[in-house]
């Protein structure tokens, strides 16, 4: 049986950068020291009997781990193998969480349940987030990226943290790219990575030494799964007949809806689904009934409409928050959408 404990056994180390704002500052700091033991690292064993192994206490330490603050709000479940390790992570505090991790291995985040009232999330290399609803999200950390996040917890969440040796993933025959160039992403869907670290997360939860080959069966599915996502070659034809497919649509409209005040590129929405940017609009378009630029403005409006019921805002101060940087272009879109102009609508709500 796999052991809690809480993460205070799992020494933090790396300070947050102090140029950064205080949103990303851990309440507590990190030590500076690499050399803190947190247990048995995920390393090549040539030894058989010791491949597998969350039994003896050095097996529920993994090295590196993802640091947490405070370390006595989490409890942590560990198994560790030959090049992968797994841990799930049950917060047991609605307090302000931090975590943080680089290193020298992959890191997939899967985010079985949890909301926040406030919070930010970071991967190199990717725009922030500040998502609040987790819950079946998917994050992937490249090795040697940087990752972290802050949470003001609604609800207590529940996490997942899957480690990978860079030199024992798999190969893409198609991609013929180096294990090392694996690509970041934040808060993606993908059901087949979902539903093998859903099994995994089980037989962490319910291990016993007759489980060693199916966790590493299903280790290796997981390892080949993300290469396969990193190639990543459409398949537009199935996906434009019916439009764009259930996660690829919550994903574009969550995305749309975090960044209502900016402009977003056509291509970066394309990315997101794995699409070019030509079969993206068409397959928006049959999903959405609008374009996407269409959509952007229709949500834009609709929130405009929350702001405009709140008295204590003025009709500028509503179009700067939705996007729109003179009180003219905003009028003029709000009487497009909805026949009315900002003033007449707010007047009509009174």
């Amino acid at each position: 049986m796999l052991t809690d404990y809480p993460s205070a056994h799992v020494p933090s180390h790396g300070a947050f950068d102090r140029s950064l704002p205080n949103s990303l500052r851990p309440p507590l700091p990190f030590s500076l020291d690499r050399r803190a033991h947190i247990g048995r690292s995920l390393r090549e064993r040539s030894d058989q009997d010791t491949r597998w192994s969350y039994d003896s206490p050095a097996a529920g330490r993994i090295d590196p781990a993802v640091e947490i603050s405070p370390a006595d709000s989490v409890k942590r479940r560990v198994v560790a193998w030959d090049g992968m390790a797994a841990e799930v992570v049950q917060v047991t505090q609605r307090e302000r969480i931090e975590y943080r991790f680089r290193a020298p291995r992959h890191l997939l985040v899967v985010y079985e349940q949890g909301t926040r009232n406030d919070g930010e999330t970071m991967v190199e290399g990717l725009p922030r987030s500040a998502r609040r609803d987790l819950k079946r999200k998917l994050t992937f950390v490249p090795a040697g990226h940087e990752y972290r996040e802050w949470h003001d917890p609604r609800t207590l969440a529940r996490v997942v943290f899957f480690y990978f040796d860079p030199k024992k993933m798999p190969v893409h025959s198609e991609a013929g790219a180096a294990n090392g160039l694996l690509a970041p992403r934040l808060f993606f869907e993908d059901t087949t990575l979902w539903d093998t670290a859903l099994k995994l997360k089980t037989l962490i939860e319910n291990a016993g030494s007759d489980n060693r080959l199916y966790f590493e069966a299903l280790g290796t599915v997981l390892a080949h799964e993300l290469v396969r996502l990193n190639a990543g070659a459409p398949r537009p034809g199935p996906q434009l007949r019916g439009g764009l497919a259930a996660w690829q649509q919550r994903t574009v409209a969550a995305h749309i809806d975090e960044h209502l005040s900016e402009q977003i590129p056509l291509t970066v929405l394309a990315q997101l689904v794995r699409l070019s940017p030509y079969y993206f609009c068409r397959a928006f378009k049959q999903s959405f009934g609008v374009p996407p630029h269409r959509y952007h403005n229709h949500q834009r409006i609709e929130f405009a409409k929350t702001l405009l019921a709140k008295p204590n805002s003025s009709v500028t101060e509503v179009g700067l928050a939705v996007g729109f940087s003179e009180t003219s272009s905003f009028t003029a879109a709000f009487r497009k959408t909805t026949g009315l102009t900002p003033t007449a609508y707010r007047r009509g709500l009174a």
